[in-house]
């Protein structure tokens, strides 16, 4: 039997591929502190689950292609707070910024076109773009300088006649990387002079420490007809499985075009929707306001304990709730392996994510990985100083082999 081309050239997710080892090792009776993936442990608020229970309606009824009517309003005086104003008409709810993205990639790009996008990047736009024939150009950034952006000559020098937009993730995942607003007035000033769409994907908009300012692509008058705002309660609330995720753009063309896709896919889950719903009418700024303090806390006791280990590379990152650290390996993905197969502390070990799956450039990130600090304090404690004696014991495991 034979499968499409498109399918056989996209990636198995860097995420979760070593998953089996991490089972082998837990299935041996081994703790498994995991930093792999971006799953909080925050506490949903119980505003979403009461508006489930409250559902009384006789008939489970489609929701219309846009979105519940009564969760787009939430979304636009949610918007507001961050002087963003947009029209009822400009919001499309979606399964996940994962379906946000897809449809916008579909909207955007024919097969051969391209999207420019600061590598290390988020590793399912890859997917997401090898799924339709849309190729990735990296705009290259490293761990030396916070993964912020190059010159706006190095930018401008990727652009060809197939490229169709550029593509931030801000705050980074996985860099956790918030751009200056420099950057992000260089950006604008990019896609408007070559005439290419922004597309912000700004899922992590409130996770942004020590009070650093922060603009959001949505501000930038200038470029407000070609920025595109991918946007999820997934993070923001703590409610990754409720797969409700948006697309905000002020262009009435490009969400007419969106719009077809929506209406193929029929609707979003009728009662999630409601549930996302209270989350944004319900849900009181303190609780943002503690989880915000929380995530800085757990990045304090996770960065200060890699810091603590020789020839390890990163600068503090200022938002989302991720690290990716240079190590001294030739290969992050054979230790992280390692990791699991092989080193044990008081019974003990840890699950990172190899970065070289969220690079384009072959090679890069090769000797990186990603963590996500979404563990208490005192468990980002001790998985930091495993990770500190694994590479210890990885070295001299290296030297005898």
């Amino acid at each position: 039997m034979k499968f499409s081309k498109r399918l056989k050239s996209m990636q198995a997710s860097p995420i979760r591929k070593l998953a089996p080892f991490a089972a082998q090792a837990k299935a041996d009776g081994v703790k498994v502190y995991h930093l792999n993936i971006g799953q909080p442990d925050i506490k949903t608020p119980e505003c979403f689950f009461n508006a489930v229970k409250n559902f009384k309606e006789p008939v489970l009824e489609y929701a219309g292609s846009q979105g519940l009517p009564e969760l787009i309003e939430a979304l636009q005086k949610y918007y507001e707070t961050y002087d963003m104003h947009f029209s009822k008409d400009d919001f499309l709810v979606t399964n996940g910024g994962s379906e946000a993205l897809l449809f916008t990639f579909m909207a955007m790009c024919d097969p051969g076109d391209n999207i420019l996008i600061p590598e290390p990047f988020y590793t399912n736009y890859n997917g997401f773009g090898q799924s339709i024939n849309m190729e990735v150009k990296p705009i290259t950034t490293k761990a030396e300088n916070g993964f912020h952006l190059p010159a706006k000559e190095e930018i401008v020098a990727q652009i060809d006649d197939k490229t169709k937009a550029i593509l931030v993730s801000n705050p980074g995942n996985p860099t956790g990387c918030v751009y200056t607003k420099e950057e992000v007035y260089m950006l604008a000033e990019i896609v408007k002079e070559n005439d290419l769409w922004l597309v912000a994907d700004e899922v992590y908009r409130e996770f942004i420490y020590e009070g650093l300012d922060y603009t959001s692509f949505g501000n930038v008058k200038e470029i407000e007809d070609r920025c595109v705002i991918i946007d999820s309660v997934s993070k923001r609330y703590s409610a990754c499985g409720a797969r409700i995720g948006s697309i905000a753009c002020k262009n009435a063309e490009l969400m007419g075009e969106i719009m077809k896709l929506c209406q193929g896919r029929l609707c979003i889950a009728t009662i999630e929707q409601l549930g996302a719903a209270a989350l944004f009418n319900e849900t009181p700024a303190s609780y943002l306001k503690e989880v915000n303090e929380e995530y800085c806390k757990r990045r304090d006791t996770l960065y200060n304990e890699l810091m603590k280990a020789d020839g390890v590379i990163c600068e503090k990152p200022m938002g989302a709730f991720y690290i990716v650290a240079k190590l001294p390996v030739d290969n992050a993905e054979d230790f992280v392996k390692w990791m699991l197969t092989d080193f044990r502390m008081d019974g003990a070990t840890v699950m990172a994510t190899p970065a070289e799956g969220f690079y384009a450039t072959p090679g890069l990130g090769r000797d990186e990985i990603r963590l996500a600090y979404i563990l208490k304090e005192e468990d980002l404690k001790v998985a930091g100083k495993l990770l500190a004696e694994g590479l210890k014991a990885y070295k001299v495991a290296m030297a005898n082999a």
